[in-house]
Order: C-alpha cells, then structure tokens, then sequence
C-alpha cells in the first residue's frame, strides 16, 4: 500500500477505492499545515484515455496532492443520457487510483462539484482546455474567488475525448448497415407546441429519427414537461446571469458537452428564445435548424405575426432556415405561406401559422438529413 494513495487494504472491496469527503476534509488540513498545497479536479471520467491521463498529470504536478471528484452513476445518467456512465462509480474510481498522480477519489451525487469544492476548499482547482475561465459556472466561479481557490486551465488534447472515443466506436458498428436517421436534440424555452409535434412525428414513423434529448434554458417549461411524459432525457440548462435573449459561456459550453454526450446529429431549436453563438455554432455547423413564424427575410426577431399585421401584410408564413451567427439569417430550407384574413388578431394569425409549422418542420428536418448526410 502506498501513503495517502486511495488503496486502504487487502483484499479489497469496492468502497476501498473511494474516499470519505471528511477524511479528505480533514487531510487538506494536514496537508495545509505541513505548507503543501492539495488540487482538486472534477468528472465524470468514465472511459479513461490519454487525454485524461496526461491531464491528471498535468494537475497534479501543480501541487503536493490530487484529488479526483466523479459524478456518481446517477448524475452521470442526468447529466449524459443513457447509456452512460459506460463504467459503474466504484470501478471507475479504482481505475483512477491505479495512477500514479491520483492520491484520492471521492464520488459526489449533485450534477455539480460546487459542494465538494466547499468542503474540501482545495488550493488549486483544475478545468481542461475546453473550459475558458469564462465558461465556468457562475456559482463555482464565485465560491472559488471567495475560498481563494486558484483555477488554472489546462492543455487539452485534441481529439481525445470520451464522447468523440464513443462516436468513433458507434460509426465502426454502423458500418455496412441501412443508412439510420438523425439523432435530435430539441430545444424550447416555452409551451413546447413544435416539440410536441416533432416527438409524435418521430413516434409514428412520419419522422425518421431518435429524439436523443430536449433541453430548454427554463426549468418549468412545457418543453421539459412534454418530455418527462414520454419518457425522454430531458435538461434544464441554466441561462446563467446574462441579459434576456442571452446565454453566458458557461451556459453555451454546458449545452455543448450535453449535446456531444447525447451523441447528436442534428440541433432542432423549437421556441428557443436565446441567441446562439459560439461555440455552438462550430460545434454543429451546418447542424441546427429553427423554425421562423414568418416568411424570411421579412419579419426577422421577436413578434413576427404582430409585425405582420403592423405593416398591412395579406399574407405571411412560416421558415425553416439553418441557424448562423445572425438573428434569423440562415440559409432557408423550406417555406410554406399563411393568408393574413380579415379580423385576424396576433393570437389567430399565430395560431394558424403554428399550423403550418407542425406540419413543414418534421418534413424538413428529414428531407434535410436525406441530403446532408
């Protein structure tokens, strides 16, 4: 046995490989007495490859000790889908403590490691290359500041992550099979119409495709609600503390890591009311679709159908239109029109535009896939 490594005994059972947040507790006190100085770092760490192992290096050579916090099974299915962990929270943290940088694993049940870094109050806290300091959440962000925690951001190895590991993994398996259909992520921020609407495309075959998530920045939305009921992965995201219509880094870079976990093909945005923005968009280029109550370019932004009427319109319509870094630019896909009728009021007019769009977006998104593969 190895001083201060995670192997307590022999033989060894599962729950030797994962330390008790007290004890630790209590040994960054040692540690900090004897003037040494603990790094912390946290995952979910659950297909171990090069880029994980040369970044556990790199953290612990920052200080006297490591610490490796991993989301425990459960929060790791909330937070990546199903499928994942690929390996359970004991037989992962034993892999950690097999190397030589890990001193300690302790596993932690919350969706973030904001608690285990009160408790523990390391010296130096670690995030990889695909983090800024910007992009890590508010709430961690501010604690560490208050703790006096430094935060270092480390090299990423490009190319070397678990979900590009599992995609190359699932392409292997699909080769020489039928052409499948795309994996959808949906987002919406309010009732959910259009996401309703996608879903029963997709459950009677009218759509072929996975809804493999839906995500909305509004943690009682209809959207979520919708996919609780049919029993589909379903995440709130925090917008974070930005201005309406806005996401902070943070929030944009948690939609990516959730996206990519998901393993998915195509972004449907379905009353998304946020602007999207790097690094989204090169992450999916060419990959997120939306769907417009109006007929583009006419009428780009917030009230479409008001607008609509506002200028004296007879008719108006509906877009679907690939996303870019304008407000409703995008490259249009498909259109179908709406008659403005006489004592058509903003509620009616949008009514039957929504109409139109329950029927045009399903077909879209599969023409589209057929085409761009």
């Amino acid at each position: 046995m190895k001083r201060g490594k995670c192997v307590l005994s022999f033989p060894v059972s599962d729950s030797n490989f994962i330390s008790n947040l007290d004890e630790i507790v209590a040994w960054r006190g040692e540690l900090d007495a004897a003037g040494k100085r603990l790094v912390l770092t946290n995952g979910v760490f659950d297909l171990l490859h090069v880029g994980h192992v040369r970044y556990l290096r790199e953290a612990r050579a920052l200080g006297d000790a490591l610490v490796v916090a991993i989301n425990g099974d459960e929060s790791v299915r909330e937070l990546k889908g199903p499928g994942r962990p690929v390996h359970p929270e004991a037989d992962r943290a034993e892999i950690l403590c097999s190397l030589e940088c890990v001193d300690r694993v302790v596993v932690f049940g919350e969706k973030r490691a904001t608690g285990v870094i009160e408790a523990i109050r390391p010296h130096i806290y670690t995030k990889g290359g695909d983090y800024t300091a910007a992009s890590l959440i508010d709430e961690e962000r501010e604690l560490m500041e208050r703790l006096g925690t430094e935060i270092r951001i480390l090299s990423l190895v490009e190319g070397k992550s678990t979900s590009a590991t599992l995609k190359q993994l699932e392409a292997e398996e699909e080769k020489g099979e039928s052409k499948r259909g795309p994996r959808l992520a949906l987002l919406g921020s309010g009732t959910g119409s259009n996401v309703r609407a996608l879903i029963d495309a997709v459950e009677s075959g009218m759509l072929d495709a996975e809804v493999a998530v839906v995500l909305s920045d509004v943690d009682d939305s209809g959207v979520l609600q919708i996919a609780k009921e049919k029993n589909l992965p379903a995440l709130h995201i925090d917008p974070g503390t930005q201005k309406r219509g806005r996401l902070t880094d943070a929030a944009l870079k948690e939609i990516v890591d959730r996206l990519e976990a998901h393993r998915v093909d195509l972004v449907i945005l379905a009353g998304f009311m946020r602007v999207i923005r790097e690094p989204l968009l090169s992450s999916f280029p060419a990959r997120i679709l939306n769907v417009h109550p109006s007929l583009l370019p006419k009428f780009p932004g917030l009230n479409a159908a008001r607008q609509a009427l506002g200028a004296g319109e007879t008719e108006t319509g509906t877009t679907i239109h690939l996303v870019d870094s304008t407000i409703d630019g995008g490259k249009i896909l498909v259109q179908a029109t709406v008659p403005i009728l006489e004592g058509d009021d903003e509620h009616s007019l949008q009514a039957r535009v929504q109409e139109q769009e329950h029927r045009l977006y399903a077909k879209a998104i599969g023409e589209y896939w057929k085409t761009n593969q």
